[in-house]
């Protein structure tokens, strides 16, 4: 089920279908504004396709001044934020590809408040909130350690990929999918 190459040191599109599909996931990368970068600011968002192909992947500009990149978890650095879109317009983009489709990812709330959208939560599978998937106590567990359990897969090895994320978080939602919506009828 899942495409794990160790040569590419990431997970890799499942087939060749690339357009819009039914579900679709989601990862963004947030730098940090104001005093002490403590404020998140939308810098990078991705969006993929049921089967990994990359619908979106862009840089966004941010409105407030930079106080703190955390390139070395976002991977951004001022070059990449220079000349990027503005935020409106990648909202917009990202809002219509998102319109009745089921959105999967890890900790969507932060996502989607950095985007500052919502997205109905009977449309949303979140790898964060699967009690299946989270501690004993039912805690969230980080992505890397579910990528690690489930997919065997080795991620967020400094730098951050938005793009890995999201098909680590889709892979996982595909391995799950089954009991994961049998148990929401």
């Amino acid at each position: 089920i899942i495409a794990w190459s160790e040569k590419e040191k990431g997970l890799e599109p499942l087939d060749d279908k690339d357009g819009l599909t039914e579900f679709i996931a989601l990862d963004c990368e947030m730098v940090g504004v104001g005093a002490g970068g403590w404020t998140s600011a939308l810098a990078r968002v991705c969006v993929i396709n049921h089967s990994g192909h990359v619908l979106l992947d862009t840089h966004v500009a941010v409105a407030e001044p930079v106080t703190d990149f955390r390139t070395k978890y976002s991977g951004i650095r001022p070059e990449d934020i220079h000349d990027a879109p503005k935020f409106a317009a990648v909202q917009a983009q990202v809002s219509s590809i998102l319109q009745d489709r089921i959105l999967v990812g890890h900790a969507l709330h932060n996502d989607l408040q950095a985007l500052k959208l919502t997205h109905p939560s009977r449309d949303m599978r979140d790898t964060a909130l699967y009690l299946p998937l989270c501690t004993h106590r039912g805690k969230p567990k980080k992505l890397k350690v579910l990528a690690r359990e489930v997919l065997n897969a080795q991620i967020q090895h400094g730098e951050h990929s938005p793009e890995e994320d999201a098909r680590a978080a889709l892979y996982i939602y595909r391995y799950f999918a089954h009991t994961w919506e049998a148990s929401l009828v």
